[in-house]
């Protein structure tokens, strides 16, 4: 048992009366000890549902992210002579996935590339509680196995494609390590809300975090002011992904080097309003995400254009939303994003032939 570990769990399992919020360094102590397990597996899951009934602060999720950042991986900046120049744009979404929207996250990612916004991305397998569809399955449906690779192997093809993913099993497993308490607690920890306000990147980069709940924004504020994160966007996706929504007004706050604003974007202004897409069969969504990739005409393809077109927008391509949506549109129809991700495909299988012929 660490008796260091013990001190701290008092403080946040005390009580309503009694208990105490943590300071950033005494966070960020407590967070290292769970990440290398120091911490017992008891200690553990009664620090992540004590922490959960008191709710994190700014200060305690800085400090997590502080541990994040010291113990984790590091995605280095793109090659000053990349064909992608801008800066990147961090997805960062749920791990658990998503179980009742069809997600279009690989095709606004592949139309950024296209358009030369570099895209990084992060997550890792199945996960509690909700066990929905990742992020690294969509991409293996379209041909696309990004879970193979070294943290070297993703920077190379990163350069090379504008695409980069952090991958939780391999690039950080003592993250990975941490998932079965989240099955065994029967609830999301604190955890779930770090990984949305995580940037496994460290070149120049706006953060894109989905949320659900209000005061996740509200943290978020605290949380990026204390540790100097200027650029980031928060959006009520769907599920609480990056993907805007079509059947609702999309409620997005943009931070830009510490000024913020408030955009309410309508999709009826846009022509883009709808019904968000149920997800349906998991087992066809990659082929539903290659006919949108191949221009055919769908109420996906129409969900996929309203967010490539805000985040080309976002991430510097496009001077306006309505600029960004004719953009994408051109991207898609013109086949350029359809021959980003083939192109994404060829350097992924190139990658994965070095690799074997290492091990040979």
């Amino acid at each position: 048992m660490s008796n260091e570990f013990r001190e701290l769990l008092k403080h946040v399992g005390s009580g309503s009366h009694t208990s105490r919020a943590l300071t950033r360094a005494e966070a960020a102590a407590a967070t290292r000890m769970m990440l290398t397990q120091t911490a017992t597996p008891a200690q553990i899951g009664a620090f992540m549902i004590a922490h959960r009934i008191k709710r994190p602060t700014a200060e305690e999720l800085a400090g997590t992210l502080d541990a994040y950042e010291a113990l984790g991986p590091t995605l280095p900046a793109i090659a000053p002579d990349s064909a992608y120049s801008r800066p990147a744009l961090v997805l960062s979404c749920p791990y658990d996935g998503r179980s009742r929207t069809a997600p279009v996250t690989p095709v606004t990612a592949l139309v950024l590339a296209a358009a030369g916004v570099p895209v990084v991305l992060h997550g890792g397998d199945r996960m509690p509680t909700k066990e929905g569809i990742p992020l690294i399955e969509l991409w293996r449906q379209l041909g696309v196995d990004l879970s193979i690779h070294s943290l070297e192997q993703a920077h190379t093809l990163f350069n090379r494609t504008g695409l980069g993913f952090v991958y939780l099993p391999r690039h950080f497993p003592l993250a990975h390590g941490l998932v079965p308490y989240r099955d065994q607690i029967g609830k999301r920890p604190p955890f779930a809300t770090v990984e949305l306000m995580w940037s496994p990147y460290a070149g120049p980069h706006t953060l894109v975090m989905g949320f659900v709940h209000p005061p996740t924004e509200e943290f978020a504020k605290g949380t990026f002011g204390l540790r100097g994160q200027t650029d980031w966007i928060s959006v009520k996706g769907l599920e609480g992904s990056c993907d805007l929504a079509r059947g609702r007004t999309a409620i997005v706050g943009v931070s830009h080097q510490g000024g913020f604003e408030r955009l309410l974007l309508h999709p009826r202004d846009y022509g883009f309003e709808g019904d968000d897409v149920e997800l349906g069969d998991e087992a066809s969504l990659g082929d539903r995400l290659l006919d949108v990739l191949a221009g055919q005409p769908s109420a996906l393809q129409k969900t996929a254009l309203w967010n490539a077109g805000f985040y080309l927008w976002q991430g510097g391509a496009a001077d306006s939303l309505e600029t960004g949506l004719a953009q994408a549109e051109d991207l898609l129809m013109t086949g350029k994003a359809m021959a980003r991700l083939e192109a994404l495909r060829q350097h992924v299988a190139a990658l994965s032939h070095t690799l074997m012929y290492s091990h040979n």
